[in-house]
């Protein structure tokens, strides 16, 4: 295993955008290209600090992470010093993965909590449909993140909480791996803590935190929770490698996603999910009972219902169970064979606990 744990530099203060004038004469840099979205940008450009010494090229991502919108962007990126990415999660992916293409330095200036991709130096690759690929890491870190609170604050609240349901996950997929382990090293230590310690902060903090988003207060709580959702979160991969990143959870994400009638459904919700799947394949479902309130509170889904899925047939079902479990799914990092049938027979049982329906 490999410990990436950390982008080179990291700050979060309320204004920290401002700076990145001075991070960049810092390291040199005088031409720039910055990838940006289209409706998020003309929300957060205000936040987006003059530079009159950088010679800029703005260019907004065509909406995927996929490898023809990298190669576009790297064409329009042959003659800069850098790579600025300012918004969610692909557009952090796509502009990590531009930047690893032409071996130059990554800044990432999050403009969501939805996810920690901002933190971890990797792309989740997906093709024009949105369906997920592949996720590549990479050799180098990210050079710097800028994480203004006071942006996220201003982010849409259904992005905040996708983004807890993501995190969630940490816990219950780093722990499904590790607990295998006759022995710990201190990195998988370090991968475990950092696990259960998004898993806590979220339980306890994430009420408080999306109130003081309705209410536009920058409260602790609130600033808590948006450096677990980055921060923590990518902290648990970064220590943990392939036992600390996904299991289940992201396996039936993933699976989804040949579905298109879940694209317009957040990732992060998605995930929340796939938490509940794994779940019911390890046969907790006394530990999905504890979840319920907290998912209900939030409005996290808990099955396919909740996600406007419920008319998925049988076969559609089917195809998605057996895209979980391909052969180079995360979902076999659990223990015992995982099958198809296995998942297929999961997904049918949540639905019967959650709902009561006997028949999907």
């Amino acid at each position: 295993m490999i410990v990436r744990g950390a982008p080179q530099e990291f700050e979060c203060r309320v204004g920290a955008w401002e700076a990145l004038g001075e991070h960049l004469e810092r390291r040199d840099v005088k031409h720039i290209l910055v990838i940006h979205g289209g409706v998020s940008w003309e929300k957060v450009r205000r936040f987006f600090p003059e530079l009159p010494d950088v010679d800029a090229i703005f260019e907004a991502y065509g909406g995927e992470c996929s490898f023809e919108e990298r190669d576009r962007m790297a064409e329009l990126a042959r003659d800069v010093d850098a790579i600025i990415g300012v918004g969610g999660g692909k557009i952090a992916d796509l502009a990590k993965a531009v930047a690893v293409c032409l071996a130059l330095p990554v800044v990432i200036l999050p403009t969501l909590a939805a996810t920690c991709a901002a933190w971890t130096p990797l792309s989740v690759m997906y093709d024009a449909r949105g369906e997920m690929l592949q996720y590549d890491i990479f050799a180098r870190s990210n050079a710097l993140v800028l994480l203004d609170p006071a942006v996220i604050l201003d982010s849409p609240i259904e992005l905040m909480v996708a983004g807890i349901g993501d995190t969630l996950a940490k816990w219950y997929e780093a722990d499904v791996i590790i607990s295998q382990l006759a022995e710990r090293s201190v990195a998988i230590d370090i991968s475990l803590y950092t696990a259960k310690l998004c898993r806590d902060i979220l339980l306890e903090s994430s009420a408080a935190a999306l109130e003081a988003m309705r209410e536009g207060e920058l409260s602790a709580a609130f600033v808590k929770v948006v450096e677990t959702n980055i921060m923590i979160g990518g902290m648990v991969g970064g220590f943990g490698d392939d036992y600390g990143r996904t299991s289940g959870a992201h396996s039936i994400h993933d699976a989804l996603t040949v579905m298109e009638a879940t694209h317009h459904l957040l990732h992060g919700d998605k995930v929340a999910y796939g938490v509940f799947v794994q779940l019911m394949i390890e046969g907790r479902a006394d530990e999905i009972m504890r979840l319920v309130p907290f998912y209900r509170e939030l409005g996290l889904p808990k099955c396919l219902y909740d996600m406007g899925l419920e008319s998925l047939s049988d076969m559609e079902l089917k195809q998605v169970a057996e895209r979980a479990t391909a052969v180079d799914e995360t979902i076999h990092l659990m223990p015992g064979v995982i099958t198809a049938a296995t998942v297929l027979k999961a997904i049918k049982e949540l639905e019967v606990l959650m709902t009561g329906v006997r028949s999907i």
